[in-house]
């Protein structure tokens, strides 16, 4: 739970996530400040100086991880979490070395989410949820992200990986096992 009131800059370019998430932190006590844009989220971060920011990784024109740094020189006491479908291990270190509190993957619940904004993902969570992502799982996401930096081009993403374009065609083939 939050404080009562407490200002909470909600940024995503996916309108309907915007609405689902917005009304379950209201209702969780959070005065949600939505925002679709980098631009809108840092008006709202200059008008109404938000305590806590949930802010989604990729932006239709922009990234998340470049507004981080933004919202903290507004608001420098301000607690971001980002929200990523394209969770990495690359990413998470830049996200936390730029300022966030938190990286959460996508799907997340609302009760993960306040407990990141309020310090409690630092700690491993207590439940059987929670299971880490194995390294099976960790590669393909890395092969994918290298391969989205290559635009889809095997060779590119093989010498980027430094691995054989046939063992990469290989573990592209290959569904990751376990989450």
């Amino acid at each position: 739970m939050s404080e009562a009131g407490e200002k909470l800059l909600l940024v995503d370019d996916d309108e309907a996530f915007l609405q689902v998430m917005g009304r379950a932190l209201r209702r969780r006590g959070f005065e949600v400040l939505p925002a679709m844009t980098a631009d809108e989220a840092l008006a709202a971060a200059r008008t109404h100086a938000p305590t806590k920011a949930v802010v989604d990784l990729k932006l239709e024109e922009s990234s998340g991880l470049d507004l981080v740094p933004e919202l903290k020189a507004l608001v420098p006491g301000m607690v971001i979490v980002i929200l990523t479908g394209y969770a990495s291990i690359a990413t998470t270190v830049t996200a936390i070395k730029r300022g966030a509190a938190d990286y959460l993957p996508k799907p997340v619940g609302v009760d993960e989410v306040v407990r990141a904004l309020n310090g409690a993902n630092a700690e491993q969570p207590e439940s059987d949820e929670y299971t880490p992502l194995s390294v099976e799982r960790l590669e393909w996401e890395h092969i994918q992200k290298v391969l989205q930096e290559n635009d889809g081009n095997i060779s590119a993403t093989a010498r980027s990986l430094g691995m054989y374009r046939r063992t990469l065609q290989r573990k592209l083939a290959k569904k990751p096992r376990g989450d």
